[in-house]
C-alpha cells in the first residue's frame, strides 16, 4: 500500500511547521551591512577583520598570507617546460 500526500505551502510556512527559526531579521541585517559595504567601500579595518577571519592562526597577518600564496604560485611555475 502506498499513500501520497501533497501539501502546498510557502517556504516560510514550511519552516514554521517544522519548527525552524525565522531568519528574516538576520537576513535583513546582513543585507543592510552588504549594502553599506557596497556604497561606502571597504575600509582597511574591514580588510584586517576579513584576513583574521580567513586565517586566524596566522600571526603575521596579510604579509605572511601573501608570501605563502606567492610561494605556492612560484612552486607551480618552477616545473620544466617541454
Amino acid at each position: 500500500m502506498k499513500i501520497s500526500v501533497d501539501i502546498e505551502c510557502s517556504p516560510q510556512e514550511a519552516r514554521a511547521f517544522f519548527g525552524l527559526p525565522d531568519l528574516d531579521p538576520l537576513h535583513a541585517v546582513y543585507l543592510d551591512r552588504m549594502k553599506a559595504a557596497m556604497t561606502d567601500g571597504i575600509t582597511p579595518a574591514d580588510w584586517q577583520k576579513m584576513m583574521q577571519a580567513w586565517a586566524p592562526g596566522m600571526a603575521g597577518g596579510f604579509e605572511q598570507w601573501q608570501k605563502l600564496m606567492m610561494a605556492g604560485l612560484g612552486a607551480t611555475n618552477d616545473k620544466p617546460k617541454r
